[in-house]
């Protein structure tokens, strides 16, 4: 699940600063101003020059769309050692190796960030919203996902239906690009596995990070 950058006004934590250095190098290697990256992602010049002095970092929804506009892959944003596409390759995530982001809604770590050309993007998240009105905007992005609950209990909204309560062991698959959201009702907050069906953005060799 995912949430808004320009509503999470959270410091980034884990590779927060990686992602905004990142940033600032690939647009300034195409002689953009922040305002021409706005343009092509749909983000505004405020979340983005926030995101480039490690003020916020970006949930899934949004660092998509700067993936798409950049015409990088999202691997480019978290590492130096991107896996390239090649048979039988396989990236292993220790407990705890995840690149950490927090949100308002969410403590999100996504696993196996390196790997280049993905077709999925597996997100652990603890859910930190306890009511629907303090979620705010519902989530709405490309492709589908499918979520799992690890700890605890969500109550999961998917537009047009009603919410409905999943606990541990539970899980539900559904059209990403439908209003969404996630909810802790549990005494803690819940932990998920959320997996997104990722578009595939090839980048060019000239973009993938070399720091």
């Amino acid at each position: 699940m995912t949430g808004t950058a320009s509503m999470t006004p959270d410091r980034p934590i884990g590779s927060g600063a990686v992602l905004g250095q990142r940033l600032k190098r690939m647009r300034r290697e195409r002689g953009w101003t922040l305002a021409d990256v706005s343009a092509r992602t749909g983000l505004a010049v405020s979340t983005l020059s926030k995101v480039e002095n490690n003020r916020i970092s970006l949930t899934y929804n949004n660092l998509a769309r700067l993936a798409s506009g950049l015409e990088v892959d999202l691997a480019n944003f978290f590492t130096g050692a991107a896996v390239q596409d090649t048979f039988g390759r396989r990236v292993v995530c220790h407990r705890g190796e995840g690149q950490l982001h927090e949100t308002a809604n969410f403590g999100h770590e996504y696993l196996v960030a390196e790997l280049l050309h993905r077709r999925m993007v597996p997100i652990c998240s603890r859910v930190k919203t306890r009511s629907f009105e303090e979620f705010g905007e519902l989530d709405r992005h490309l492709g589908e996902e499918f979520v799992y609950v690890l700890e605890g209990a969500i109550d999961l909204y998917v537009e047009p239906d009603e919410p409905f309560r999943l606990r541990v062991g539970d899980c539900c698959y559904f059209d990403a690009r439908a209003g969404h959201a996630a909810i802790s009702v549990g005494r803690s907050e819940a932990l998920i596995l959320s997996v997104v069906s990722a578009p595939l953005t090839h980048s060019n060799s000239a973009d993938s990070p070399s720091d």
